[in-house]
């Protein structure tokens, strides 16, 4: 979408349409130049276009010249009454139009994968995590909604997006029509209509409602910043992999060839998840570009917008591209060791239950205030018996022999079911992707999102 090839055909694609529009509302250009200017639109010779631009100093002029070689007979009517922002704005407006349909297609496979992933895992008991601390335990399924809401809020502004886009048109040197006013007599509803069945041609609803030279640089300001929300997702979940992955509880796919490192064969490094990361932080700077670029547009426009465009605008597109397919993948299939989760969940579990265990043996006739020290005493006990390397917490014994308490081991553990402990996690998740993620993946079949090799 990106390549000077597909840029040099969309710039001919519009001066074939431009010339056309303007032949149908009366300015004397040869049918015979029409036809010609169509059957020279794919001889496109870009070392020619290089050389020509070599001497002219003009990348459009250059272009302008060489088709003018090709279809000679056309050459008077080419790019007539245009700037050179005609081809170049209107054509980087189409590279956003279908780089984020791609974008959006890219956005569906991820949400479908991760909602995939959390109906399936929805009420599988998990450790919880504040401040990167042991918390109330929630489930796979519901931490997955987490990262899965991230990405839904990305596909929801790509669409906001492809929504608000428009067209610039045939609008002139500053914007104000000028040109084509003169060439259409001072008939002013003969501009309206040129600009109207040009956006219709190339799929828009309509042109901006004023522009400079340029259409709105803010709207690459949008764009990019919508992108570098995709990396934040991106970079929040690959995160939360790693450290799971770090855990043992939850991997990336590791093809059976896969070689995790060099050195210690026995790893399993996330490298997806790794690679996605650090893709990410890149794609967040490039927002600053547009933000910078929008902001010195003074007065109709100035040129110092073009050389970063033609870098960051297409850099942060292909670099969405690829985080969005790593972690598609990653999504695709992820490993999930139960019997880790279980028993690094039991480790903690009788400190998250403190509070039940204080209120059971208030029900037992205990005092609260003196039971809350015993509690105090028997968790940093226990605490410090994990802290000497033992695997198994023994707080509940601790209580349990504790007569003060007078609850069982059995009454203990029954207060710490990790299913009753979750709250309405599964509910959650099924609410969710009933209410939210389903209506977006309505008609969705992934057919058109070309996905990576595990």
């Amino acid at each position: 979408m990106f390549s000077p090839l597909r840029q040099a055909l969309t710039w001919r694609d519009l001066w074939i349409a431009l010339a056309e529009v303007e032949s149908e509302l009366g300015v004397p250009i040869p049918d015979e130049a029409i036809a010609e200017l169509r059957a020279g639109r794919d001889a496109v010779d870009l070392e020619r276009i290089a050389e020509i631009e070599a001497n002219l100093r003009h990348d459009v002029m250059a272009h302008v010249h060489h088709y003018g070689e090709v279809a000679p007979g056309a050459r008077p009517f080419i790019h007539l009454g245009a700037t050179s922002a005609y081809v170049a704005d209107n054509a980087g407006l189409i590279q956003l139009r279908d780089a984020l349909a791609v974008t959006r297609e890219r956005l569906m496979a991820v949400i479908s994968a991760l909602a995939s992933f959390a109906e399936e895992r929805r009420g599988l008991p998990t450790l919880g995590y504040t401040h990167w601390q042991p918390a109330q335990p929630v489930t796979v399924g519901k931490r997955a909604t987490l990262w899965l809401q991230d990405f839904v809020a990305d596909l929801e502004q790509v669409m906001e997006l492809e929504a608000e886009l428009k067209f610039r048109g045939a609008r002139g040197t500053t914007g104000t029509e000028a040109t084509f006013l003169e060439l259409f007599d001072g008939d002013g509803k003969r501009v309206d209509v040129l600009n109207e069945r040009l956006a219709e041609r190339f799929g828009f609803a309509g042109v901006w409602d004023v522009v400079g030279q340029t259409y709105p640089r803010k709207f690459d300001h949008r764009v990019l910043s919508v992108l570098a929300g995709i990396g934040t997702s991106t970079a929040r979940f690959g995160q939360d992999v790693r450290l799971l992955q770090s855990f043992g509880e939850i991997e990336e796919p590791f093809g059976s060839s896969q070689i995790g490192s060099s050195a210690m064969p026995y790893k399993r490094n996330p490298m997806r998840c790794e690679r996605a990361c650090s893709l990410a932080r890149h794609l967040c700077t490039l927002e600053l570009d547009a933000a910078w670029t929008a902001s010195v547009q003074g007065f109709e426009r100035t040129l110092d917008d073009s050389a970063n465009r033609r870098i960051a605008i297409p850099e942060a597109f292909l670099c969405a591209d690829a985080i969005l397919l790593i972690v598609d993948n990653v999504a695709s299939g992820l490993v999930v060791h139960e019997a880790v989760i279980e028993a690094r969940l039991a480790r903690a579990l009788p400190f998250l239950v403190t509070e039940q265990v204080l209120i059971a043996g208030v029900r037992k006739g205990g005092d609260r205030q003196e039971l809350h020290e015993r509690v105090r005493e028997h968790a940093m006990a226990a605490r410090e018996r994990l802290d000497s390397g033992f695997e198994d917490n023994d707080f509940f014994q601790r209580v349990a022999g504790d007569s003060e308490f007078g609850l069982s081991m059995d009454e203990l553990v029954g207060l710490s079911r990790p299913e009753d402990l979750v709250g309405r996690s599964a509910v959650q998740v099924e609410k969710y992707l009933a209410d939210r993620v389903g209506p977006l993946l309505e008609g969705y079949s992934g057919a058109s999102a070309p996905r990576l090799r595990v």
